[in-house]
């Protein structure tokens, strides 16, 4: 298994070494937002079950819902977001991550698409 999974949603899913689950949005996600101007984030410590809000994301063509395709809990939030929400426009898959969570159960990132899936979805649409 490749070290990032994608959501029909235009989230990506960061396995990192630590077991451990980086979460953000694609780089076709904040382009069709785009200018970011404000970022809400989940609290460490916070747990989600799968497929409910966990952040806020605003810009200057919409605001919108962050849901977390896997259940989890929050063990650390991107602070950098909050002052620096334009982070999600430079770098959506580096610097302008949301959430680090750790999973309820690993597996359930088997049911999302690889990179080359994503790919072929982003094409149909």
């Amino acid at each position: 298994m490749s070290n990032e999974r994608f959501t029909k949603d235009h989230e990506w899913l960061r396995l990192n070494d630590d077991g451990s689950i980086t979460v953000g949005i694609t780089d076709f996600a904040q382009d069709q937002l785009g200018d970011i101007v404000f970022v809400e984030l989940p609290d460490e410590g916070d747990k989600f079950e799968a497929d409910t809000e966990m952040a806020i994301i605003e810009s200057v063509k919409a605001a919108g819902d962050i849901k977390i395709p896997i259940a989890g809990e929050v063990i650390n939030k991107n602070m950098r977001l909050i002052d620096e929400p334009e982070l999600v426009n430079g770098d959506p898959v580096g610097e302008g991550w949301f959430v680090k969570i750790a999973p309820e159960n690993i597996d359930d990132l088997n049911g999302l698409m690889d990179d080359s899936e994503y790919k072929n979805y982003l094409k149909d649409l």
